[in-house]
């Protein structure tokens, strides 16, 4: 009975996990609570993830890396990328996949993604080129790039936990570098020759924003007629905005324009306001409250955003962070416009464009926002934890007199854990108090800096895992590997389970892979007498192999709506990839660690 209800427990969080039903953190907690409920781990065993060695020290990661882009460290890398990149596609991803690939390595991917995100799209629009010829190839080599070192994603921490459980000790910091790094060389050596041929041309180079967000029915100009009913009135008196679904952007008046915050302003007659909203809800305007709607506005190469723009106005697009305290919010729960005095013109979610009804929207990890505001509003976002504005972040909004602080900081605890006996959970601790101390991070910024969505997803979903052991169902799914597999060549097993780690990291996620099928890759390691080392690596790195869909790692979801990616983009690019990965990492391991 217990093993049939961890088995019933896990595809129930299995079905929750593909279909979505509930955040994926939400869904882990509620399997640790279940299980405790139904008594199937005890409740010091429920909640062993949370002292668990892996979760501590992504947690003291997370914040280290916080720490090492808050100083600004590195922006500094741009100016490598823009000096080696050339003009060549293939050139550009060698320079890019070079230095952010191995930052990779020691800094948590999704932090040096947030970073380059910015970078590349400026070298873009310097070059003109579509961004959407680089920023697969940045996820991909910072993926790539994460698998050289324990610390350089959740997963492989994860792993060395796993593996001091079962009695093999944590992995050492550069265990398995060796193979990561022939893998990253081969990854990036695909980018660079095949990737290019492959990548979409899907966002015309500087194409403005308008034709990219689709907005020449979105964004009119109305004039305020003597018999207007908003006349003498401010538009918050009136409610345009809350009683239709339009924003006011600007108020024009006798060719002067008045900016953000408009909330106050008395209308006049002759006033033309430049709106966002459908033509249904202008015609609605326009027959309430006495309005004319002006000739469409001209959507030329730079009229629209000139109208919108001047020295203190402009436009920007604003990408919802993974960490983001906005996400599963509306624009009108958080009162967007107030809190940031900017005005969402259009929400890009993937493959998906919303122009309407956009205060009802919840927002999403990945969502890209465009917004438009003054100029200073923008120098606001550009601090805020819950959002990225993508263009290059002003030096002056960085701690940048701390940046060889942090970098030696992040030195000294790789060096640490390399050449002494202290174990890496130390030495990142030891890391945090040093960022805080030296005023690399504030106080404040130290639980911001946590991706809380991630911890509660490791900790929460570790029992389970003790779960499978107890219960026997770890042991049940290694005898039925060994039955199908036993008789395969060392090779062709491996094969087999790196392949069935990257299916099941594409339907629940990374960490639940590795939880899962670390424990059953040992015990079919242990029935065959193979060498439970050379199992757990190449689990640990199928379960990074996560280049097919835009969802399957931080970083993917993170570049899916900026370059106007669509989902098959990632099968045709990440496709055969994943294949070489598939075919190269079981030889590997055996070459390298051995049966």
């Amino acid at each position: 009975m217990p093993m049939i209800l961890t088995f019933g427990i896990t595809a129930v969080a299995l079905a929750c996990f593909v279909f979505e039903w509930l955040p994926a953190d939400v869904t882990a907690l509620s399997v640790m609570v279940v299980l405790m409920l139904l008594g199937l781990v005890t409740p010091e065993e429920g909640i062993a993830g949370f002292s668990n060695s892996a979760t501590i020290t992504v947690m003291a990661m997370f914040i280290l890396s916080a720490g090492i882009s808050r100083t600004g460290a590195l922006q500094q890398a741009s100016s490598w990328i823009i000096r080696w990149g050339g003009k060549q596609p293939g050139q550009q991803i060698f320079a890019m996949g070079a230095i952010a690939g191995p930052i990779s390595g020691v800094i948590n991917n999704t932090a040096v993604v947030s970073v380059f995100l910015p970078i590349i799209e400026d070298l873009c629009r310097q070059q003109r080129i579509s961004v959407s010829k680089l920023l697969m190839p940045l996820s991909f080599a910072t993926i790539l790039g994460g698998m050289m070192t324990v610390v350089g994603t959740s997963t492989s921490v994860l792993a060395s936990g796993l593996s001091a459980k079962l009695g093999y000790g944590e992995f050492s910091l550069f265990q398995f570098t060796a193979m990561g790094f022939i893998i990253f060389v081969l990854g990036l050596a695909y980018l660079v020759c095949v990737a290019p041929a492959l990548l979409p041309d899907r966002k015309a180079p500087y194409d403005g924003f308008s034709q990219d967000y689709g907005l020449k029915d979105y964004v009119s100009e109305v004039v305020i007629t003597p018999r207007s009913s908003l006349v003498g009135h401010s538009l918050k008196e009136s409610q345009l905005q809350r009683r239709f679904d339009v924003d006011v952007l600007e108020v024009i008046r006798n060719g002067n324009r008045f900016p953000q915050p408009l909330a106050d302003k008395i209308l006049a007659a002759g006033d033309i306001l430049m709106v966002r909203g459908g033509r249904q809800d202008l015609l609605k305007i326009r027959d309430s409250e006495g309005i004319e709607i002006l000739p469409d506005v001209q959507f030329g190469q730079k009229s629209w955003q000139a109208d919108l723009s001047s020295e203190v106005e402009g436009v920007a697009e604003v990408l919802v962070l993974s960490n983001s305290n906005l996400i599963g919010s509306t624009l009108k729960e958080i009162r967007f416009r107030q809190r940031y005095n900017t005005t969402v013109l259009a929400i890009r979610r993937g493959e998906e464009l919303v122009r309407d009804r956009l205060g009802k929207v919840p927002l999403r990890f990945g969502d890209l926002l465009l917004v438009q505001g003054p100029k200073q509003s923008f120098v606001g976002l550009q601090t805020s934890r819950d959002l990225l504005v993508l263009e290059q972040r002003d030096l002056e909004t960085l701690r940048a007199d701390r940046a060889n602080v942090a970098i030696g900081i992040g030195v000294g605890v790789v060096v640490l854990a390399a050449v002494t006996q202290v174990p890496i959970l130390v030495s990142a601790l030891a890391g945090v108090i040093l960022m805080i101390l030296t005023g690399c991070l504030k106080p404040g910024e130290l639980y911001q800096a946590v991706r809380w969505d991630v911890i509660f997803l490791l900790a929460c979903l570790i029992p389970l895992g003790t779960a499978m052991e107890k219960s026997g169902a770890t042991q049940l799914i290694a005898q039925q590997l060994v039955s199908v597999g036993g008789e395969l060549p060392s090779y062709w097993l491996l094969l087999f389970v790196f392949v069935l780690t990257s299916l099941l990291t594409s339907i629940l996620s990374n960490s639940a892979a590795v939880i899962l099928l670390l424990p059953v890759g040992v015990q079919v390691a242990q029935n065959l007498g193979l060498n439970p080392f050379t199992m757990m690596f190449v689990v640990t790195f199928a379960a990074s192999n996560s280049f097919m869909t835009p969802i399957g790692y931080q970083t993917n979801t993170m570049i899916y709506g900026v370059g106007g990616y669509r989902f098959l983009d990632f099968v045709r690019v990440g496709g055969p990839l994943s294949l070489i990965m598939a075919i190269v990492t079981p030889a590997l391991a055996l070459w390298l660690y051995g049966l």
